[in-house]
């Protein structure tokens, strides 16, 4: 068996799992050295061998991670990353699990009840494995895929748009923003939108999340005076059409969370060891 085969699933797996491809790629990278040190002859079936071992390895690096989280600086997001980079995307569930607010929202679970959403949720696996995989009971997987289920349920029961229509509420968005057109912004904004900014101590950026429409009205009207931000592009990013502009010379990252057509979550990545895949 080739690894490469497997190698975008497996990437798309860790990835979901970590919320950062950076470590996922080493992840993927360790996976591999242990397939090459296997005798793959005894390997009844390769792809649940590997599946298996990236979870643990995920898992492993995840709760470490958790520690390194609590300790930094701000809001951490999860490391946005081109919709091509992060292996198929075939069924929706892939890419439910792929988006950005939903990975945002994942950091809410524990490590075990995290490995068993996406196993479950993104690529379908049995109870019965993913217990094997996690070291849990039948039973206790069944009840951590539940509670994680219900602690993800604000925001992923809503009403999704299409990419066409993101891509439309996303360019709109950018019009009021960048026209100055203060109703046309504020009426895109829901009553409770968040906005997270993620500068991991490198960048200047809010050390807390900032919330309700007033405030990040009041918030991002204060960046617009104080920056200057070079034409933005539309990119695909986490399955969905994002923004990618210059502000004071550096590449950053916007996210929209839209629900019902208002803007229900803002996630800006000024992080630059988060921003690789997004060279200037």
């Amino acid at each position: 068996m080739d690894f490469q085969t497997y190698r975008p699933m497996l990437l798309g797996l860790a990835y979901r799992l970590l919320g950062s491809m950076w470590d996922a790629e080493d992840v993927v990278q360790e996976a591999w050295l242990r397939w090459s040190g296997t005798d793959q002859a005894k390997v009844a079936e390769p792809r649940a061998f590997l599946v298996t071992v990236v979870s643990r390895l995920a898992l492993d690096q995840l709760r470490s991670a958790r520690v390194k989280r609590e300790a930094y600086t701000g809001p951490w997001l999860p490391e946005p990353v081109p919709t091509g980079e992060v292996g198929p995307l075939d069924t929706a569930e892939l890419r439910d699990t792929l988006s950005y607010a939903t990975l945002h929202l994942m950091e809410r679970l524990s490590p075990p009840e995290r490995a068993v959403f996406v196993l479950r949720e993104a690529f379908d696996l049995p109870y019965e494995e993913i217990a094997e995989i996690v070291g849990a009971s039948l039973v206790n997987c069944r009840q951590m895929h539940h509670r994680a289920s219900v602690r993800l349920a604000d925001g992923r029961d809503r009403f999704q748009p299409s990419a066409e229509e993101h891509s439309r509420l996303l360019l709109r968005f950018l019009d009021a923003a960048q026209g100055g057109d203060l109703a046309a912004f504020t009426s895109m904004l829901s009553e409770d939108v968040v906005a997270w900014t993620d500068g991991g101590g490198r960048v200047r950026a809010a050390l807390n999340p900032v919330h309700g429409r007033d405030r990040v009205l009041a918030f991002l009207s204060g960046l617009a005076r104080k920056y200057t931000f070079g034409e933005a592009r539309v990119v695909d990013v986490n399955g969905a059409p994002a923004l990618s502009f210059m502000a004071e010379g550096r590449v950053q990252v916007a996210c929209l969370d839209f629900r019902d057509g208002l803007v229900h979550g803002i996630y800006v990545m000024l992080n630059p060891d988060k921003l690789r895949a997004f060279p200037r």
